[in-house]
């Protein structure tokens, strides 16, 4: 197929709560969404749906104030819209997405940072972000320009190329590991339809009533985490720490654990948010955890990203660390290049996002798999359509356990004329979502029953 139109629209939100992420507070979000059209070579078209947040404080934690780098993004958003259906190849999406991501993004990152200050330059991460909802919505459109479901042309009666064009393996694996091997071949079967849930627990969430300050909404939500564990069944926590505070994140930790055990939460997870420079700051901590809180220890699955997210700037070697807990990348893993330098580095695990586009995801899973590593799926507190590829990655790549969502904690009317289709989505039962309710070809988002006006 090739790309003929894309019409772009901006979806701001307002949070009900504030979300603390690394040293930044965040109480609103911006979704870019895109309606992109393609043609066949029979010359017949379709349409296809990308949405992704413009996550201003996880892909760009610069200097420059939220509205300048904001800014930044809605703007380069929008060349983006005029540019890809112009210099965009011809081919599956898959090829058209990684085409595009490897020469043409870049050319236009390079451009719009020659005019400005290195500390100021918009980074690869930011590009990636952007350009997400179009090489989402080249998906979408490539599956129902075939009345597919899209996970179903990622073997080779729809690819013209297997993996080896794509991918190198690391030096010690064979050199022909990629060779006759497609994005499907490292899908799970059977795919479920219903996955455990992860829910967020941010720096700034009140855990008990001696935490409330006596601003929080009264909306029908809840606000204290024991009320969140018990109305959705929760049995999955991420903590979010400070990473630059090791007395602060140690406690907050044990006061987690010690919910989860009285709660029968079974599973935890820190998220260091990139702010840590020594593996001995993590090893600490969780050696610590170990000697005089054991069973929060036992419930800790993995820690994420503790590391400053450069991966090539700042070379740690973090074996001591994933020798105590599986450790996973995630802003670090830009794309399959960082999972290998990744490894090479001592990570054991790659937190995979669509927001750094389905195409670059689908590649870090097949590397991440073929090597050995263990797959989680982690959310940019997607609402919307946003919502849904993200949960289709987690439901097809398999992953350590189930897939992270907290829109619904953070925006959840955000995504009512979605919920009103797919309900088991949008709000977590009994400790998962549940899609079943998407069907069709591409992402089965059946966007022609979902009541939302856009301007």
């Amino acid at each position: 197929m090739t790309i003929v139109g894309a019409e772009l629209f901006f979806l701001p939100v307002t949070m009900r709560v504030p979300l603390k992420f690394g040293n930044q507070v965040l109480d609103s979000a911006l979704c870019a969404r895109v309606r992109l059209r393609v043609r066949g070579t029979d010359g017949r078209e379709a349409e296809g749906w990308g949405e992704t947040p413009l996550s201003v404080g996880w892909v760009w934690p610069a200097a420059l104030t939220y509205d300048e780098r904001l800014e930044v993004m809605v703007a380069f958003t929008k060349q983006l819209a005029e540019d890809f259906p112009l210099h965009a190849t011809s081919g599956h999406a898959f090829e058209i997405g990684h085409a595009y991501s490897e020469t043409r993004l870049e050319e236009l990152r390079a451009r719009l940072n020659a005019n400005r200050a290195p500390a100021a330059h918009f980074p690869h991460l930011g590009a990636l972000v952007c350009f997400s909802l179009f090489d989402i919505a080249a998906h979408d459109a490539f599956g129902r320009l075939h009345d597919r479901p899209v996970y179903e042309t990622y073997g080779p009666d729809f690819l013209s190329q297997d993996l080896s064009h794509f991918l190198e393996p690391a030096e010690d694996a064979p050199a022909d590991l990629f060779a006759g091997k497609y994005p499907a071949d490292y899908f799970v079967s059977p795919v479920p339809s219903r996955l455990p849930v992860w829910h967020l627990v941010g720096g700034l969430d009140p855990l008990e009533a001696p935490d409330l300050k006596g601003d929080e909404p009264d909306d029908g939500y809840p606000v204290l985490l024991r009320d969140w564990i018990r109305r959705d069944g929760l049995n999955c926590l991420k903590i979010k720490l400070r990473g630059n505070d090791q007395d602060w994140d140690y406690e907050r930790t044990v006061r987690i654990g010690r919910i989860a055990e009285e709660e029968d939460v079974d599973w935890l997870t820190a998220d260091f948010n990139c702010t840590v420079t020594d593996p001995a700051y993590v090893n600490e901590i969780l050696d610590r955890l170990k000697e005089e809180h054991p069973r929060t220890y036992q419930r800790i699955l993995y820690v994420e990203q503790p590391f400053p997210y450069d991966l090539e700037a700042h070379r740690i070697d973090v074996r001591s660390v994933s020798a105590r807990k599986p450790l996973f990348m995630d802003e670090s893993a830009h794309d399959w290049r960082y999972v290998r330098l990744g490894r090479s580095l001592g990570w054991t695990g790659v937190a995979l996002k669509t927001c750094k586009t389905q195409t670059g995801a689908l590649l870090s899973l097949c590397w991440a798999k073929a090597h050995g590593m263990t797959l989680m799926v982690q959310d940019l507190t997607n609402p919307m359509l946003a919502m849904v590829p993200h949960v289709l990655l987690a439901a097809h790549a398999g992953t350590i356990m189930g897939v992270e969502c907290n829109a619904m904690q953070f925006y959840p009317e955000a995504s009512r004329p979605e919920e009103q289709v797919h309900g088991g989505l949008y709000r977590r039962r009994e400790g998962v979502v549940d899609f079943s309710t998407l069907a069709g070809p591409g992402f089965g988002y059946r966007v022609d029953e979902i009541g939302r006006e856009l301007a």
